[in-house]
């Protein structure tokens, strides 16, 4: 019952399911990338059908710092929105169940993305995904890149889930 008295249940409304956190290997169990492509080393929480938040620990030893850039190495701001949209396919499978597990997702539109900062080794860049609506196998999610508190990227992006 809601506020008002009327089964929410009934209306359609599902109550939010917060999971704790996911490991690398659940993690890889729900989302097909691999290294050197995976880019979330954990989801620290994810409320179903609602939110998550993803870490990606920025190391040196990651391979595309030897191009972007040897003598300033700063992390390439696609794989910052990479990595939102890994944080978000965690979501989209652990909201959708079992059955979603090794599903592809796959990027529809990237619109607003700014990056307020360089993200460097040493980072540590906490993801926070809130998704905005979704209709049948389509996604729209906002993000919001953080390192140390401080927004450093954001981007608002659409996808659609298929199998693979």
């Amino acid at each position: 019952m809601d506020g008002n008295g009327e089964n929410t249940a009934a209306r359609g409304v599902e109550e939010a399911t917060t999971v704790e956190s996911f490991d690398i290997a659940q993690i890889m169990r729900a989302i097909p990338h691999r290294y050197p492509f995976l880019l979330v080393d954990r989801m620290v929480e994810v409320v179903k059908n609602v939110s998550a938040i993803g870490v990606k620990n920025v190391s040196i030893n990651e391979p595309f710092f030897q191009g972007h850039f040897p003598a300033h190495p700063v992390m390439p701001g696609v794989l910052i929105i990479e990595c939102m949209a890994q944080t978000a396919a965690v979501l989209v499978v652990e909201s959708l169940g079992p059955e979603a597990r090794g599903k592809l997702v796959y990027f529809m539109s990237v619109e607003g993305a700014k990056f307020r900062r360089p993200v460097v080794p040493g980072d540590q860049m906490r993801v926070h995904v809130v998704r905005q609506r979704q209709r049948a196998n389509i996604w729209k999610f906002r993000a919001d890149a953080k390192v140390d508190g401080k927004t450093v990227a954001e981007a608002t992006y659409s996808a659609m889930i298929l199998d693979r």
